[in-house]
């Protein structure tokens, strides 16, 4: 089950996908959840938590990552993608999240709440 939860802070509303499926497992499904978004909520920027992606997603040689947030790049939807990143052990992965980070449509966080933060500008 998927919840859409809209959250304001920082008078920017913004997504807070809840779920226990995975959402993301390739890139036409980013495309369906960015239309959904769009359509159920009028938002722009969305959070979604780590275990919503397949894990292949993770994995830099499938390609899948890079495909998927091209998706959320050309349609303007800011994207934090929130879990425990601490335990991993690819480097690859590891400086994609540092570089990703840096810019200002596309995070990797710890919490929930940190993903409110970086979407709203915080």
């Amino acid at each position: 089950m998927i919840q859409m939860i809209v959250i304001t802070l920082s008078a920017q509303p913004y997504v807070k996908i809840e779920t226990d499926e995975i959402l993301i497992r390739d890139a036409q499904s980013a495309l369906d959840l960015i239309a959904s978004v769009r359509m159920r909520t009028d938002c722009d920027r969305v959070a979604i938590p780590r275990e919503a992606f397949e894990s292949s997603f993770f994995r830099l040689s499938t390609g899948l990552a890079g495909e998927v947030l091209q998706k959320f790049v050309n349609y303007r939807m800011k994207l934090s993608i929130f879990g425990d990143f601490s335990r991993e052990k690819s480097k690859p992965l590891m400086d994609f999240i540092k570089e990703t980070n840096r810019g200002n449509q596309i995070f990797f966080v710890p919490t929930a709440e940190e993903a409110g933060l970086r979407l709203c500008g915080g």
